[in-house]
């Protein structure tokens, strides 16, 4: 069985450096264009081309992300950079657009293709969908549980990507609006303004606070290194962790923690976890942890309600306030420079320990038991709970073990010097061989060059990547080889071996074509009820109710497709269903914003295709010109006008969980948005219903939508 990949983020080239350097196999990374991580640092083009270089030498794999949804004006950008990325021999790129997924395909058929969770795959049939759109590799939804992993990797040969470690976000990736709709800046964009991670109230429908906490939709990060090892022997090809916005030494520290518990497992068949690396761990970052869904950890615990930031470890209480100067009691060191958050009823206080005393003399380093005191700026209540926040020691320490460049590919080398023959030098480095001559050997008039000689000169590879493993040293005797030769040939040796280990792009380019369907133009109203009670004056009715006489709206995340009618048309949400079902249209869920995704989907049979509810007016116009323009036909498309709007889809059933039938997420300016709760899910629907002015006819769309099913 092939070892199993650990794939570790870089949101800059220190935090790549640092992922190298604790072991990883592959990095995934965003350039300033295109990528889910808009705020992170991210690569510049000379960047990208510096980092693929680099990584390679240490056979480490690089994966760029190119996982946002692409507009119309933006497709021939983006394609130019894709191209750019394909010519410099990136491994892969993560896609989340599948109407840029397939024009990728076509046109670049040599390029590795990975759906990213933004897709939303969580079943067996959105893996083999994608496969048939020419992916790769499926990182899955971090809701997926393992028992669907596990059968998914048994029935397809689609590489398998999980999120093994890091940030969770509340709702579906891929299947949150919560940003775009309420707060204008798109996380399908790359964008997110972090909504999931404010504070809110859970309250029901009179309006009484359920939630203990402020942070309801905060989700604790996941942690699996107690259980690598189911991972490991269901087949997972890659596990992934979560952080392009962290720290290099965030990266660091928990690269090094999988890479151990990795090579434990493979080596003993368990994972042995350092409890010193994992405090360090915590104090780099941690929300607190949880195995998540993937594990099965219940809805009320995977849940930090009680703030949504950098947790840090208990470090003390406060002990006496007087005048502006606190008293701490510790339980761990602190240092000099350390951060500290001291935990208040209202807001909490942090402070940065640059000056603290014990017993009145000003102290660098504290130890457990001391009691310190530090002055602040507001009042502070005694027995307040003090947490270490940052420990400026440990990131030195991390620092340097970074900046040392221990990690080094191993390789072996013999050389053969043979009287009146050329000098002859090989390195291998297990999967690629070099070899070159040098000039004649020469017999020594004085002192003749040993084998000893040979050795310290080889074993010696400078600032290269390098580390002799095993050297071959066949000579004559009584012969001279000068020092320079020989390191000439070394040095030319390893070049040349470092051209190999970076590789050449395979670049192909080929051309797009998509067979579109001709649809006439029409002007229809459509209406999405969850069950019909009386007549609809509607020429469309989509009915959540199997039993109406309707097409059936199936839901965004679907277990299974058991017992559904062949025959029967369906309004489906995520990609599975193209692959099991025959007669369907598309939900606003897809998310598609351009017309090589209108043209994907119609080409596969799809009757009508529901616009993203991201999409402004010249957008749309934009999108329809264009499909007119390059596929000579009218598209059957389809908008959403009126009604409330998903903003969340929660596999967090928060009905359960508070025990109430009605409840309502409020915000900080008491914006009541309604929770729905609909087979063990969650919906949050925006506050107040939507309604836009847009002739959407004259735009070249068929159906307007009224979402009348809240």
């Amino acid at each position: 069985m092939k070892k199993i990949e650990l794939l570790s983020p870089a949101g800059n080239m220190e935090s790549l450096k640092a992922a190298i350097e604790a072991g990883c196999d592959a990095i995934y990374l965003g350039g300033t264009m295109f990528s889910a991580r808009a705020f992170a640092n991210n690569f510049t083009n000379t960047e990208l081309i510096q980092a693929i270089k680099y990584c390679h030498l240490y056979g480490v794999k690089v994966y760029v992300t190119c996982n946002i949804l692409i507009y119309e004006h933006e497709v021939d950008k983006f394609i130019e950079y894709v191209s750019f990325l394909h010519q410099n021999n990136v491994d892969a790129i993560l896609v989340q657009d599948i109407g840029m997924a397939d024009l990728i395909h076509q046109k670049f058929p040599n390029l590795e293709l990975h759906a990213s969770t933004q897709m939303h795959i969580h079943n067996l049939d959105g893996v083999e969908m994608a496969k048939k759109l020419g992916f790769s590799r499926v990182v899955l939804a971090r809701e997926t549980p393992i028992e669907v992993i596990e059968d998914i990797i048994k029935k397809t040969n689609v590489d398998i990507e999980v999120f093994a470690h890091g940030s969770l976000y509340v709702s579906y990736s891929g299947q949150c609006l919560f940003s775009s709709l309420i707060g204008h800046r798109s996380g399908n964009r790359g964008s997110c303004v972090g909504s999931c991670r404010l504070p809110y109230n859970i309250v029901d429908e009179h309006g009484n606070k359920l939630n203990k906490g402020s942070y309801p939709l905060s989700m604790k990060d996941l942690n699996t290194l107690e259980d690598i090892g189911r991972l490991i022997d269901c087949g997972v090809t890659s596990l992934k962790i979560e952080g392009r916005m962290k720290s290099p030494e965030y990266v660091y520290t928990v690269t090094k923690l999988y890479r151990m518990a990795i090579d434990n497992y493979y080596k003993n068949k368990s994972v042995y976890i350092d409890e010193k690396e994992l405090l360090n761990l915590q104090k780099i970052f941690n929300r607190s942890y949880t195995k998540g869904y993937l594990f099965h950890e219940n809805a009320s615990s995977i849940i930090n309600d009680v703030r949504g930031n950098h947790q840090g470890i208990y470090l003390g209480k406060v002990i006496d306030y007087q005048n502006n100067w606190v008293k701490i009691q510790l339980t761990s060191d602190v240092s000099i420079h350390d951060g500290l958050r001291i935990i208040l009823d209202d807001e909490d206080y942090g402070i940065v320990l640059n000056e603290f005393y014990i017993d009145k003399k000003i102290a660098k380093v504290a130890h457990a038991n001391d009691i310190i005191s530090l002055k602040v700026h507001k009042f502070i209540p005694k027995n307040s709970i003090v947490l270490l926040t940052k420990d400026s020691s440990l990131i030195e320490e991390i620092d340097e073990k970074i900046n040392n460049k221990e990690r080094k590919v191993l390789v072996d080398i013999k050389v053969k010097a043979n009287l009146d023959k050329p000098l002859w030098m090989e390195v291998n480095d297990g999967i690629n061989k070099v070899s070159l001559n040098g000039p004649i050997v020469l017999k020594a008039l004085n002192h003749p060059t040993s084998e000893i000689d040979i050795k310290d000169k080889l074993n010696k590879c400078g600032d290269t990547v390098y580390k002799i493993n095993h050297l071959y040293i066949e000579l004559s005797d009584n012969i001279f080889l000068p020092f320079k030769i020989i390191n000439e040939l070394r040095h030319n040796l390893l070049k040349e071996l470092d051209t190999l280990r970076i590789g050449k792009s395979n670049y192909k380019e080929g051309l797009y074509k998509r067979e579109v369907p001709i649809f006439a133009k029409q002007k229809l109203k459509s209406v999405l009820v969850s069950k019909i009670v009386d007549k609809l004056n509607y020429d469309i009715v989509y009915s959540e109710n199997a039993n109406d006489e309707a097409i059936i709206k199936l839901p965004k995340v679907m277990d299974n497709y058991n017992g559904l009618n062949q025959d029967r048309e369906y309004l489906i949400g995520e990609i599975g269903g193209l692959h099991k079902l025959k007669n369907v249209d598309t939900d606003y869920s897809f998310n598609v914003v351009n017309s090589y995704s209108v043209a994907l989907l119609q080409s596969l049979g799809v009757k009508r295709v529901t616009l993203s509810l991201e999409l402004n007016e010249k957008q749309i116009e934009n999108l329809v010109n264009a499909y007119l323009k390059r596929y000579n036909a009218n598209p059957n498309l389809e908008v959403i006008k009126f009604g409330k709007r998903e903003v969340m889809t929660l596999k967090t059933c928060l009905n359960k969980v508070y025990k109430k039938d009605k409840l309502f997420l409020q915000d900080r300016f008491k914006n009541n948005y309604l929770i729905r709760q609909v087979n063990n899910l969650s919906y949050i629907y925006e506050p107040k219903r939507y309604v836009s002015s847009i002739n959407y006819y004259d735009l070249g769309i068929n159906v307007v939508r009224d979402n009348k099913e809240v």
